[in-house]
């Protein structure tokens, strides 16, 4: 079989060099497609409803990886508090509904993680609350993400809002709150389900010169 084959190639060295190119893109768009599904995924920010964290035309790095193995192990993938992520559109409701939304122009939406199942949220006067057994009284959580330079949470939010957040949702919402800047669960979007999560924010790849991890 070997002899036969050392001849084959030796009569026909350009169908050779055809079959190892074949083979080759072959696996590396296997390669790209495994690793798109399940280390790591790039996306483009559009817009402004995460400024000034993240700004129009910025280029992010998803962790696949981490929502990959809490699969692999049977679990539900749940981000934590103050993670930026991107995650799948949907309902404007907030109907539990998974997988792709067919006909969705905004297919990918990235925001931040506010509020999980059972948490009172509350909007009022222009501050964003949350409520739970550690904080009875409420507690402020964007003050956790606000830096001196600028980034984080801006202090104006807009909105009425008072909820409990629905079991296996998230409550999101953009950096960028003043006004009609950042569609998310307190302006229509509705809460996010667990199953509609792509990953956490991992890195800034683009503009170079703001390459930052998150």
């Amino acid at each position: 079989m070997n002899e036969f084959k050392a001849k084959f190639e030796q009569k026909h060295p350009l169908l050779k060099d055809i079959l190892s190119l074949v083979s080759f893109v072959a696996c590396v768009v296997v390669g790209t497609m495994i690793l798109n599904a399940f280390v790591f995924r790039s996306y483009n920010v559009v817009g402004v409803s995460m400024e000034n964290t993240m700004l129009d035309g910025d280029r992010v790095i998803v962790n696949r990886l981490a929502v990959s193995w809490e699969h692999f192990l049977g679990r539900e993938y749940v981000p934590e508090r103050g993670q930026i992520i991107v995650f799948l559109n949907g309902p404007a409701d907030g109907a539990m509904t998974c997988g792709a939304m067919s006909g969705v122009v905004d297919q990918y939406i990235i925001k931040r993680v506010i509020a999980f199942p059972g948490e009172r949220v509350m909007v009022k006067d222009g501050v964003l609350k949350v409520y739970n057994d550690e904080w009875p009284e409420g507690y402020e959580v964007d003050a956790e993400w606000r830096s001196e330079d600028g980034m984080g949470p801006k202090y104006d939010v807009s909105g009425e809002v008072d909820m409990i957040v629905p079991e296996n949702e998230l409550f999101v919402a953009g950096d960028n709150r003043e006004g009609q800047h950042s569609f998310d669960s307190r302006s229509g979007l509705g809460t996010i389900p667990f199953c509609r999560v792509i990953g956490p924010v991992a890195v800034r790849i683009f503009p170079f010169n703001r390459v930052q991890g998150f």
